[in-house]
């Protein structure tokens, strides 16, 4: 999976390995923001009383 990725990415290395590092940053903040804020309200632990 993960060499069709790399032969997916246009450019030579130095250019590929920029638009990989991009790629990841871009999934890591849509999974901070968006994903994981959402996922956190359909958890039981929020129902919490003491």
């Amino acid at each position: 999976m993960y060499q069709a990725l790399w032969q997916a990415l246009p450019g030579p290395v130095p250019v590929k390995l920029i638009l990989l590092i991009a790629l990841l940053v871009a999934v890591f903040l849509l999974l901070m923001e968006v994903v994981f804020p959402w996922v956190a309200t359909l958890m039981p632990y929020n129902d919490v009383s003491v």
